[in-house]
């Protein structure tokens, strides 16, 4: 899942292969992402599913305690996705058909200052 991450360093130096954070949704809230999230040192943001409390509680103090949320963080991600998914309404984006990368890029951008216009 986070192997294939690669973010290019300014100047000399191999990639950097982990982020400071990650924040998602429901579905990555197991214990085995959260593990290896914690594993590799990555600060999270997963809101806990709706029957996760009750059987926390079921498990009595072998449960542990509630996962940190912080919602500012969420609200964020929120913000993002939201920028994306305009970003999708452009055909071009959201099929990508552009073969080489900075094709895309150059599409992308276009798509954004569409949509920076408009508005």
């Amino acid at each position: 899942m986070l192997e294939r991450i690669r973010v290019p360093r300014i100047g000399l130096g191999r990639p950097r292969k982990k982020p400071d954070s990650l924040a998602a949704d429901k579905a990555y809230s197991n214990g085995p992402c959260r593990e290896y999230l914690r594993r590799r040192g990555i600060r999270h943001t997963i809101p806990e599913k709706s029957d996760s409390p009750a059987a926390r509680l079921r498990k009595s103090s072998r449960g542990g305690r509630p996962p940190a949320f912080d919602e500012e963080r969420y609200k964020k991600r929120n913000t993002v996705e939201r920028a994306i998914n305009k970003l999708k309404q452009s055909r071009a984006v959201a099929t990508r058909y552009d073969k080489r990368g900075y094709v895309f890029l150059g599409t992308a951008t276009v798509a954004a200052l569409g949509i920076w216009l408009r508005t």
